[in-house]
């Protein structure tokens, strides 16, 4: 089976040396990462993360370019250039991070 890549939101916890800002409690990561499946995909990920200092907690997978074109996301240019690069590097690349921190008021609104 071909190469394909896969759209991965990693939500990441804390762990010393991370690179997180300072009072952040953790951090979502967009995925673009190539494998023969989404399983193939998620391992990899997880493990380019690990070998990164963060503490990947949990994966959720948003398919292949064509899953989400089918699926009637736009994506746009640049999206589709990281995708493309992913698959040609055979490679797992964070594309985006954001990290949370919590209300210090408690709101949680």
């Amino acid at each position: 089976m071909a190469q394909q890549v896969y759209t991965l939101l990693v939500q990441v916890g804390r762990k010393p040396g991370d690179g997180l800002p300072k009072g952040a409690t953790g951090a979502a990561l967009i995925c673009y990462a190539s494998g023969k499946d989404q399983a193939e995909a998620v391992r990899e990920t997880v493990a380019v993360l690990k070998q990164a200092d963060l503490a990947p907690l949990e994966v959720q997978g948003y398919g292949t370019l064509d899953e989400r074109l089918a699926g009637g996301d736009e994506i746009p240019g640049e999206e589709r250039a990281l995708m493309a690069r992913a698959l040609e590097e055979n490679a797992v690349i964070v594309a985006q991070m954001e990290p949370f921190f919590d209300d210090p008021t408690g709101d949680s609104r």
